[in-house]
């Protein structure tokens, strides 16, 4: 019998099931890496992973850490993200402060604050020294896990007992927290506070305010934190500039709006698909589909591609209005980027489709969704006349 070629070989190796030896090669770790995004069993993604650990290259990926527990911990499987983490322990990097911040840090990803806590302070018998970067890790998992009273807690004891002052990091960590928690006024007094100590706000500061005053309907304490950003001569970024087309959007000031957009250009900042969408959903929400559409083809103009709000707001609209035409060239659009969208948004077009007697259309949509590589699209049919 002669042996398999080098072809088939390859062909055989690319679609074995068996995990790959975690090995110290750069070629042999690159395909674990490979392995661990591709393979479908978490009980296998667990065991290869903890295999991997054990090569100090690996333990640099931070990217692969974070895919592995987020895909654990939406799972809900924290007993595994627990497995992958302790293991970490093992090895000498425990006892450098980055890398425990970074374990400590993974667990707040995972909404797992307790166990952040105890590696936080298991960190002095790991040999590992504890600075504000510590802390700061802690804070952040603090409003990661939501544990915002906790958050508060932390902030108020940790200095004192520990002999560190908190930073700019610190501050604006709290202020994030705030600002999820819905403590608006707490978030914005963070700031005061953090100016008394000397400290220097930065862009993320005034954006993380921004964000949560003019999402939270505060528009006026927006525009004075805007105010006082442009005191401190620091320049908005889009982030900041999308904060404020919400807050202009939910009062429905689209003139305003359009003159933000206009403004943002003039200062060298371009737009972004959130913005984009910031004033579409005004115009949807007014049922003003010309200026929906205008801004639509905004879109096309600039290095963006729509994306799942985008047809969610505009499939709808175009079918409310009566523009089919609209809404089938959103859907051929959606298959063309490969765009993800839950399928009763283009049943909602193939409904339409069908009263006009559109069957050829109808057709082609069909087909699309059965060929498409999400699966969802697969399911959808033409519904009855």
């Amino acid at each position: 019998m002669t042996a398999p070629s080098s072809s088939f070989r390859l062909l055989r190796r690319a679609f074995s099931t068996t995990p790959p030896p975690a090995g110290g090669s750069a070629a042999t770790l690159r395909s674990a890496h490979d392995f661990l995004y591709k393979e479908r069993s978490l009980k296998r993604l667990v065991a290869q992973f903890k295999k991997s650990s054990a090569f100090d290259h690996f333990r640099t990926k931070i990217g692969t850490y974070q895919y592995a527990v987020r895909r654990l911990a939406s799972a809900r499987r924290f007993d595994m993200v627990e497995e992958i983490l302790e293991e970490q322990k093992k090895y000498r990097d425990i006892a450098k402060e980055g890398f425990a911040v970074r374990i400590v840090s993974l667990y707040g990803r995972a909404g797992m604050f307790e166990h952040a806590q105890k590696l936080f302070d298991e960190m002095p018998g790991l040999s590992c020294e504890r600075t504000v970067l510590s802390l700061n890790a802690l804070l952040g998992a603090c409003v990661n896990s939501k544990k915002f009273d906790k958050m508060e807690e932390l902030f108020r004891e940790l200095p004192g007992k520990l002999s560190v002052d908190w930073d700019s990091v610190s501050y604006n960590t709290v202020i994030k927290g705030y600002c999820a928690k819905g403590s608006l006024d707490s978030a914005i007094s963070m700031l005061d506070e953090m100016e008394k100590k000397g400290l220097e706000p930065d862009l993320v500061t005034f954006n993380t305010l921004l964000s949560g005053l003019y999402l939270g309907n505060r528009s006026a304490d927006g525009d004075k934190i805007w105010a006082r950003m442009e005191e401190k001569n620091i320049v908005p970024d889009v982030r900041s500039y999308n904060a404020k087309l919400h807050g202009l959007v939910s009062q429905k000031k689209m003139k305003e709006a359009v003159e933000t957009i206009k403004q943002m250009r003039m200062k060298g900042t371009d737009p972004d698909i959130f913005s984009f969408n910031a004033l579409i959903k005004g115009y949807a929400e007014c049922g003003n589909l010309n200026d929906a559409k205008l801004w639509y083809s905004e879109i096309g103009k600039s290095n963006f591609d729509p994306d799942k709000m985008t047809f969610g707001m505009l499939i709808p609209l175009a079918c409310q209005k009566g523009d089919v035409d609209f809404a089938y060239e959103l859907c051929e659009e959606i298959f063309k980027i490969q765009c993800l969208v839950d399928g009763a948004l283009l049943q909602l077009v193939v409904d339409e489709l069908v009263k006009e007697s559109r069957i050829e259309e109808v057709e082609k949509l069909v087909q699309l969704g059965k060929v498409n590589k999400y699966r969802r699209y697969s399911l959808l049919l033409p519904a009855s006349k």
